[in-house]
């Protein structure tokens, strides 16, 4: 999904989305409770405003923190 911001108003779409080879500003790890706060988190980028900003959802990356003390 990419999420843009114009004259105030998020946008969102289903795509096309860019190769990497041809750009890629940047990565931005964030945690949101659905695809609605994802949506709104990725609108308060600063290059939403004039780029976009995609969104591919991970899965939780929680289950594979190291556990201390366990053999």
């Amino acid at each position: 999904m990419t999420v843009r911001v114009r004259n105030g108003k998020v946008s969102t779409t289903d795509g096309p989305f860019a190769e990497t080879k041809e750009q890629l500003g940047g990565i931005y790890l964030i945690e949101a409770r659905d695809l609605n706060d994802a949506i709104q988190i990725a609108a308060r980028i600063p290059s939403a405003q004039l780029g976009s900003i995609e969104y591919a959802r991970s899965r939780d990356l929680r289950q594979h923190e190291p556990r201390v003390g366990r053999d």
